[in-house]
């Protein structure tokens, strides 16, 4: 099955030179949950705001359900469901008005009942009639994403939809995500929690400088790039490494403990000679412990490892 959004070759470069994205080239399945990570300034919202016809590329194509962006913008847009980062809503108007005012500006008829069924599935629907202006935080938000679903989009984007709410709404919001997924609506997840893209999505792509250097399963991408790290706890602590082991790699961490840090993908792991080297010096285990390196450790050493080649370009 084709993809429901396909990126070929993306560029988009500035009239002061800036190049804010180096072609990009992604496939997005129908159904799934993408998560896009970067630091400021990387390019996660210019790619969006391409995509959704707000911003104009440079160069590549791209389309949504095979409706080409340029030549078949108004189909393209139909399709597609913006939840921008800033929060852009009429503070005076009615919840319902607002979200029927938004299925109108796309040319679709009235439909009491698609209004009634979004606003209940965000839990708005007994906030119906209030002004926008007495709802919290975390209800605004949710207020964007029923404006968003107001024309039966295939597609959301939703930009930092958590950002600037607590930890308790963060969480509100992952079930309101699970619930679209379930409905089979598409979404592209911009976020800085990397804890986000864990929890909610498939795939994880990850964005710097313009240009995407990974686009994987989750789940994957984590085992493929992720490493662990061993925590050697010794009856008697050290004031130093021996020398075979620091050959190895093998530090003293502030707590006195050895740690050892090693690629989880590797034939071997070497982590027989570690403890043999351990006996040799004469060093006695008290305990052993390890640890997964999470999406965060992997987004900051992907980003590190960039900046490192362009250093020695």
């Amino acid at each position: 099955m084709a993809p429901i959004i396909s990126v070929k070759d993306l560029t988009k470069t500035y009239e002061n030179g800036f190049e804010a994205l180096k072609g990009i080239n992604l496939d997005i399945e129908e159904g799934e949950v993408l998560a896009l990570l970067g630091p400021n300034g990387a390019g996660k919202t210019t790619l969006i705001s391409i995509i959704c016809g707000i911003a104009n590329k440079s160069g590549g194509s791209v389309t949504v359900g095979g409706h080409d962006i340029t030549r078949d913008f108004r189909k393209a847009r139909d399709m597609i469901g913006l939840v921008p980062q800033e929060m852009a809503v009429e503070v005076f108007e009615k919840v319902i008005d607002t979200v029927k005012f938004s299925r109108g500006l796309f040319g679709k008829g009235k439909d009491p009942a698609h209004i009634e069924r979004v606003l209940r599935d965000l839990t708005l629907w007994d906030k119906k009639d209030n002004r926008i202006r007495e709802l919290s935080g975390g209800m605004k938000r949710r207020v964007m994403i029923a404006k968003a679903l107001s024309h039966e989009p295939r597609v959301l984007f939703l930009d930092e939809p958590t950002a600037g709410v607590d930890v308790e709404l963060r969480k509100e919001m992952w079930d309101v995500m699970r619930e679209l997924k379930k409905s089979g609506v598409t979404i592209i997840l911009t976020t800085h929690y990397i804890e986000e893209a864990e929890a909610m999505a498939d795939r994880v792509g990850v964005i710097s400088k313009g240009e995407l250097l990974v686009v994987e399963e989750t789940d994957s991408l984590m085992k493929s790039l992720g490493k662990k790290v061993l925590e050697i706890e010794l009856d008697k602590p050290v004031d130093d490494v021996p020398p075979a082991l620091a050959q190895k790699g093998v530090t003293l961490s502030p707590t006195g403990k050895l740690v050892y840090t090693y690629d989880t993908a590797a034939e071997q792991t070497g982590i027989t000679d570690i403890l043999a080297d351990l006996k040799k010096a004469g060093l006695r285990l008290a305990d052993l412990s390890t640890k997964q390196s999470s999406l965060e450790d992997i987004f900051v050493d992907l980003v590190a490892q960039q900046k490192a080649e362009e250093d020695a370009a």
